[in-house]
């Protein structure tokens, strides 16, 4: 393979804008990846993993003569990801992905959401999140539960999915409905900089769930509650509260109440 991965490589790389681009989609080192092009190391066996997957070819193909090499991509254009155009939506979302910070694996694990509900006023929805990692994307699961009136112990149930970024020191969170797909809600959170993840502060904007659908905006609070759960346990917590409810204790309740509208804009006060 050492003979001929290097050769081959950078024949992969030239369908690209540059090498760094592939360093940067591939989130190996710009002066290792370097050695594999100059033929001065070879990469260990998940880096060659993670070269051929993303070339499209596989790991035995990669380390043939480079005649054969040309003669066999020339044939799998379709398999190579370099022969497909992007989309406008997938460039979006991968620049997002390269500008987020990976200070964001701090903020990975299950959390209670606590936000002012916009379909019921004057109550506190207490939702369950799960925020991990998976194709190189943070991505996360918000499941909420509403009471039906008159129907004791059954709930309307909504399970939200979306996509997070860790961008200037401020965590944003975009999400859609996946049941019905009609609406689309963002979460802005203030990390924690302290050692230990308690409570987070933020803002969350969306649309009520009633007919009248109006867009509104709250404070929302998010607890932390470990990289595991029991989650039976945890979710019997996930419904409507009355804000005077003891689950909704002195601390959360005051960062819930601390809003303000300034100059027009609704600000954490």
């Amino acid at each position: 393979m050492r003979d001929f991965l290097p050769a081959n490589l950078r024949l992969l790389c030239s369908h690209y804008r540059s090498v760094a681009e592939v360093c940067r989609k591939l989130r190996i080192n710009r002066g290792q990846f370097n050695k594999y092009l100059c033929g001065n190391s070879v990469p260990t066996a998940f880096n060659l993993k993670r070269i051929c997957d993303f070339f499209g070819v596989e790991e035995f193909e990669i380390g043939l003569p480079t005649d054969q090499f040309v003669n066999l991509i020339g044939g799998k254009a379709a398999r190579i990801n370099i022969s497909r155009e992007v989309s406008a939506p997938e460039r979006i979302l991968e620049h997002l992905r390269q500008q987020s910070s990976l200070q964001i694996k701090a903020y990975t694990g299950y959390y209670y959401e606590y936000y002012h509900a916009m379909t019921e006023p004057g109550s506190i929805i207490c939702a369950l999140v799960h925020v991990y990692e998976e194709d190189q994307h943070f991505v996360y699961e918000r499941n909420e539960r509403l009471q039906i009136v008159g129907a004791e112990e059954e709930y309307e149930q909504y399970r939200y999915v979306g996509v997070a970024y860790y961008l200037q020191d401020r965590l944003f969170l975009i999400d859609y409905e996946s049941l019905t797909s009609n609406e689309v809600s963002q979460t802005i959170l203030i990390p924690s900089f302290k050692s230990c993840i308690t409570r987070l502060n933020g803002l969350k904007m969306g649309v009520s769930a009633a007919d009248h659908r109006t867009p509104a905006c709250s404070r929302v609070v998010w607890e932390y509650l470990g990289q595991e759960i029991n989650r039976i346990d945890v979710y019997r917590k996930v419904r409507l509260y009355s804000m005077d409810d003891p689950v909704i204790d002195d601390d959360l309740r005051g960062r819930l109440a601390q809003t303000s509208v300034v100059d027009g804009l609704f600000v954490i006060s």
